[in-house]
């Protein structure tokens, strides 16, 4: 990986970029273990907004023996580098602005949720203080993916209005992708500031994006590139800042799955803004074994008769110590 830092983080600002919902591994997020979980909840009520993202749900867990599962070897991976492998499962849901319609909105999102599994690993240099992400994710997108299910007994659960509209959601396809995010220090200042450049690509059959953007975390933090797998700090604070720009080639909650095309109703690929930006700002709290965070996310309109949108979440995690 020597001497591909700058060529890297330069393609990735000259060419497509990408942005995602979830992004569990990246460096701000970084627990000092080779062995926790962690739950992650994002849901656009954070923003008292009801439409597009509407909610996100991901459940992480991070042990050595993940190395060895089948899919470990489709992973990129070195073994002279730190290593964390992983799995996943994530639920993502997707409404227009409107809930109280049983009909099509013509020019609006489309109903869509997925259901996903993953598998990841994350490589860490810390001597040149680069890490890569690498991850395969399976599962569905459709009626299959429970969406409709799950936001009807969310909305009845807090007694708001039942959605209407689920019908018409996205149909039943496979969703098949494969990921890689490249991250790189680019000015540390001891344990109280951190700037680095950030690239990767997604290709499959969920999506097609690549993404570029900067990241930078102040306060009382551990360097996530140095301490990658184990800090005696029992206590740590910041806030962190990540403006991406993004570029996207095709995405199947608006423009329905790649082999089943029979939808009731999709975003056209004319339609489809390629060029969409995002920011997302965050507080962690992490307390002994525990992790804690808050954020907020914003992104521009991610087609023609769209508008922006903004989400929030909470995630917490633990580190599961060996018994000795």
């Amino acid at each position: 990986m020597k001497g591909l830092a700058l060529p890297a983080l330069l393609i990735g600002f000259i060419c497509p970029v990408y942005g995602q919902k979830i992004d569990h591994t990246a460096s701000y997020r970084t627990i000092s273990s080779d062995r926790y979980i962690r739950i992650h909840y994002e849901n656009d009520y954070f923003s008292t907004t009801d439409f597009y993202y509407t909610q996100g749900i991901n459940v992480e867990f991070v042990h050595r023996a993940i190395s060895r599962f089948p899919l470990s070897s489709l992973l990129l991976r070195r073994t002279q580098k730190q290593m964390k492998f992983g799995v996943a499962s994530e639920h993502l849901g997707y409404t227009p602005t409107s809930l109280t319609h049983p009909e099509i909105l013509v020019g609006d999102r489309p109903f869509a949720a997925t259901l996903l599994l993953k598998q990841f690993a994350v490589m860490n240099d810390s001597s040149r203080q680069y890490r890569v992400v690498s991850s395969v994710s399976a599962g569905i997108i459709g009626p299959w993916a429970g969406g409709k299910q799950l936001q009807t007994s969310i909305h009845r659960l807090i007694n708001d209005k039942i959605p209407k509209g689920w019908e018409h959601q996205i149909h039943n396809d496979i969703v098949l992708n494969y990921q890689v995010d490249f991250e790189k220090a680019l000015i540390t200042s001891g344990k109280y500031f951190l700037m680095n450049g950030k690239v990767g690509g997604r290709v499959g059959t969920f999506s097609d994006k690549m993404h570029a953007g900067i990241t930078v975390m102040s306060g009382l933090l551990d360097n996530p590139f140095k301490n990658f797998l184990t800090s005696k700090n029992n206590f740590r604070i910041y806030v962190y800042a990540e403006p991406l720009m993004n570029v996207v080639g095709y995405d199947a909650s608006l423009q329905g799955g790649l082999f089943n095309r029979t939808s009731p109703y999709i975003i056209s690929s004319r339609d489809i803004a390629r060029l969409v930006f995002q920011y997302n700002a965050g507080l962690v709290i992490k307390v002994r074994s525990t992790y804690m965070e808050y954020f907020q996310s914003y992104l521009t309109k991610e087609f023609e008769l769209g508008k922006p949108h903004q989400w929030g979440g909470i995630r917490l995690g633990w580190m599961i110590i060996p018994k000795k």
